[in-house]
Parts: C-alpha cells; sequence; structure tokens
C-alpha cells in the first residue's frame, strides 16, 4: 500500500512542527512540505478557532487542489462543524484528542474518501441535516441530491431514449416545461447537456 501524502498547515510554527515530527515516523503517512511539489493526498489544518480565517484557509486548501482536509481545533461545536463542512473539511478533530494514533485513523479514512466526526457532535449534525430536509427541502420537493422529483422523473425517460415531445406527453407537462426542468438541472448543478445529467443521475443511484 501506497504511503499517502500529508501536508500539515498551522498559524503557529510549533503546532505544526510538532504534529510534523508526529507522523513523520508512521509508515502509513509521508509528510510533504509546502515548498515540495508533489501534491498531498491530504491536509491537516491546525487552528485554535473556526473564525473567518481558519474557514478562508479551508476553502483556500480545497481551490487550490484535489486534496482532502482535515480541522483540527482546539474548540468544536456543532455550529463550528457545519461551517467548516461548508468550507471544504472532511475529517474532524478536537486538539485535545488529536493523539498520533487518532491522526493517523482520520487521515486513512479522508484518503479512503470516508470523513470523520467527533462522536458527541455526529448526532446533533445528523439532527440538523433530518431538520433542514423536513423544513427547507421536502416543502419544495428537493432531496439532498439536489434534484427534485419531477427532475428525476424526466431524466428516467431520457435515460430510456425519450424525446422531449414524448416526456412531456407521458407526464402531462408542456414541452416547454421539460425544456425547462433539463435546463435549470443542467444549469444549477453545473452539467453539459442532458446526456451528462442522466450520467449524474445514474452515477448518484437516481435512476
Amino acid at each position: 500500500m501506497s504511503r499517502i501524502a500529508v501536508r500539515v498547515y498551522a498559524r503557529d510554527p510549533i503546532s505544526e512542527a510538532g504534529v510534523t515530527s508526529a507522523l513523520r515516523p508512521r509508515p502509513e503517512v509521508r509528510v510533504v512540505s509546502a515548498d515540495e511539489q508533489d501534491a498531498p493526498d491530504v491536509v491537516l489544518v491546525i487552528v485554535d478557532a473556526v473564525d473567518d480565517e481558519s474557514l478562508n484557509t479551508l476553502r483556500f486548501v480545497r481551490r487550490n487542489g484535489e486534496a482532502r482536509v482535515i480541522l483540527i481545533a482546539s474548540e468544536l461545536d456543532d455550529q463550528d462543524l457545519v461551517r467548516a463542512v461548508e468550507s471544504g473539511a472532511v475529517g474532524f478533530v478536537r486538539r485535545s484528542e488529536a493523539t498520533t494514533d487518532r491522526l493517523v485513523s482520520c487521515i486513512v479514512s479522508a484518503a479512503a474518501g470516508e470523513g470523520t466526526v467527533p462522536p458527541d457532535l455526529l448526532g446533533r449534525l445528523l439532527d440538523q441535516v433530518g431538520r433542514l430536509q423536513r423544513t427547507v427541502l421536502d416543502p419544495r420537493g428537493i432531496a439532498f441530491t439536489g434534484l427534485a422529483s419531477r427532475e428525476i422523473e424526466v431524466l428516467r425517460l431520457v435515460a430510456d431514449g425519450w424525446d422531449t415531445a414524448h416526456i412531456a406527453a407521458e407526464l402531462c407537462y408542456s414541452e416547454r416545461t421539460v425544456k425547462n426542468v433539463l435546463h435549470d438541472v443542467t444549469t444549477r448543478l453545473q452539467l453539459r447537456n442532458r446526456s451528462h445529467a442522466v450520467a449524474y443521475a445514474m452515477r448518484e443511484g437516481l435512476i
């Protein structure tokens, strides 16, 4: 198994040096510095509090590469968690719980496309997700996939090879409505055309 390339970022050099020193002996990871050309697979961002500067750092890291980001913070509550997720973080560790084993476990999970959240925050995060679905998305017919039920119906028929006129007749829509549905989906999700939209829906398991 290849070692996971990890970059450590902290506002203070002592924290950065300490975490780097703790990770270097571990066979699962390979620490790369900012001046090396190798792109990291995972970036650890170490902060005291989840403030605007921290969130800007997360966004900067996500915009400038494909690395997955783990946030290590002295203070971390459910609101901090939501803001950091929106800014691109996939893993979260409190500094008081940031043992070397814990960090390596989070790094391995992040590299595999999995997220990690402190157990006490996970339940509150799920409560917020459920509340959002019930109070905001459900009344608008939208799921977390970003597609409404009628959009899924239209894409399913497109995938079956139906043209606009036949889709309109099947769903009792006007042809303009069908075209608008497809236009809205491709624009909102930044897809190239209806074929790309169908591929997206199939990849997400929606049709």
